[in-house]
């Protein structure tokens, strides 16, 4: 195993003070984002086993806050019909069955995949849509409720170290600049005044501290900003702005970005045609008829650039890249993670296949490619060198796959019992487990 870089500090070795104590209490198990579990699955050494539900319901993700208590979030796919709104299960992590239910949470009639996340002062959070609501963990009920100020989807929360949270709306190219609001935990009021950034924002935000403080990290249509935790306000780093690509270019834009070994990993490419439609209507998704394949994500990209990875450092901005497939028209709908335990990225190509792990150590070249078609986001178990991630296949089963990520070698693979894939989030469970989130699906794949 290669040395860990010393620049970044692993999330699961240092547990972010914001959180409730626990392993995987918000998406990608902490706010960089690096998506690793703690401890090993060991997939070869054992027979995996699944449990499924299938109901009406777009599932996002799930979170741990104590052990053994998981929450469940989502949102309604009702492009068309009766208003849509989140909702946050408390399920029995073994059944996945409710044990406790929300009421329905309204989200400004945007359909669009929001989060949940357990904070530090015992509640559960979520934001869905243009609002943001603070639950009791036991009942789920709605202790608070903010409607936020910009009327569109939001995407991502994280919370700060003193406990605030910072939430953004979802823009993309030509849209006007993304807004990013900052919050009180208890109350929900909003902490100074919204932030106004140059550029739309489409992927979530990532944070992490610095020499000079807590900073926010946010993936912008050409550019990354960096925004300084100042007092009861956000404050662009002019200093660090490095660009990815071109206003216009004839490539896409960048989902969420992964802070690891001291740099900022991204992929380009992300806007794709179902997004362009969900995100030029408003209220985001909801159509007068039917959009039936339209949201497809299979669709030809709107771009010939092939898929990149991209890494920026978090010191200099310098910027690199590789096309790990040279595939012209690349497309993705989830970002990247980075291994810094093995020098290794890995990335893909969700709209003409493939998945590649790259070799960070010097110059990025690809180490290996593996023919898959993965949407989501991945599952890291570093201590045992493994990679869990979706395989759509051309027979329509939406697998999990388990991949040894120095040889790529696929290790296992387990159908969901799920026929859509999309990019929404795997957590790690307890007992060599992962938790799989699609629209209709919500499985558990345990390995014994």
């Amino acid at each position: 195993m290669a040395q860990v870089g010393k620049m970044t500090a692993l999330d699961r070795q240092h547990p972010h003070p914001g959180y409730w104590p626990s392993q995987w209490p918000v998406e990608c198990g902490g706010n960089r984002r690096q998506k690793t579990a703690v401890g090993r699955l060991d997939a070869n050494a054992g027979e995996a086993s699944v449990v499924a539900r299938t109901d009406d319901k777009w599932h996002v993700m799930t979170i741990e806050r104590d052990p053994g208590q998981w929450f469940l979030g989502g949102t309604m796919p009702a492009f068309t019909g009766p208003p849509p709104f989140g909702w946050i299960e408390r399920i029995d992590p073994d059944t996945l069955e409710p044990l406790a239910t929300s009421p329905n949470l309204p989200c400004g009639e945007h359909v669009w995949c929001g989060t949940i996340l357990a904070h530090a002062n015992g509640s559960i959070m979520s934001v869905n849509g243009s609002y943001l609501h603070r639950l009791d963990p036991d009942s789920l009920e709605v202790l608070a409720e903010r409607e936020l100020p910009a009327n569109r989807s939001h995407n991502g929360l994280l919370v700060l170290a003193d406990g605030s949270l910072v939430t953004k709306d979802l823009r993309l190219e030509g849209q006007g600049g993304t807004t990013v609001t900052r919050l009180a935990p208890d109350s929900l009021d909003i902490v100074g005044e919204p932030l106004v950034l140059e550029e739309g924002s489409m992927g979530r935000i990532a944070s992490d501290f610095t020499s000079d403080g807590e900073a926010v990290i946010v993936p912008g249509a050409e550019h990354l900003f960096r925004l300084a935790v100042v007092d009861d306000t956000l404050e662009v780093d002019a200093k660090w702005k490095p660009r990815y690509r071109s206003a216009n270019a004839d490539s896409g834009l960048a989902w969420d970005s992964c802070l690891s070994d001291g740099s900022a990993w991204v992929m380009d490419c992300g806007d794709i045609e179902s997004v362009r439609l969900i995100h030029h209507t408003h209220p985001n998704g909801r159509w007068q008829r039917h959009p039936g394949s339209d949201l497809s994500w299979r669709r030809s990209a709107p771009w010939t650039a092939p898929q990149r990875l991209i890494r920026m450092n978090l010191t200099t901005g310098d910027v690199d890249d590789i096309a790990p497939f040279g595939t012209p028209g690349g497309g993705i709908i989830a970002p990247p993670v980075n291994i810094p335990e093995y020098q290794l990225a890995i990335a893909w190509d969700s709209v003409n296949g493939g998945l590649a792990g790259v070799s960070t150590d010097g110059e990025l070249d690809v180490a290996w490619q593996l023919n898959v078609r993965p949407t989501m986001q991945p599952v890291v178990y570093a201590d045992s060198g493994e990679l869990v991630i979706n395989d759509f296949t051309d027979a329509g089963s939406d697998d999990l796959i388990v991949v040894d990520v120095v040889s790529g070698e696929l290790i296992d693979r387990v159908p969901t019992g799920s026929s859509i894939a999309n990019g929404m989030f795997l957590s790690a469970g307890p007992d060599r487990s992962v938790f799989y989130c699609s629209t209709l699906t919500v499985a558990r794949v345990s390995w014994s």
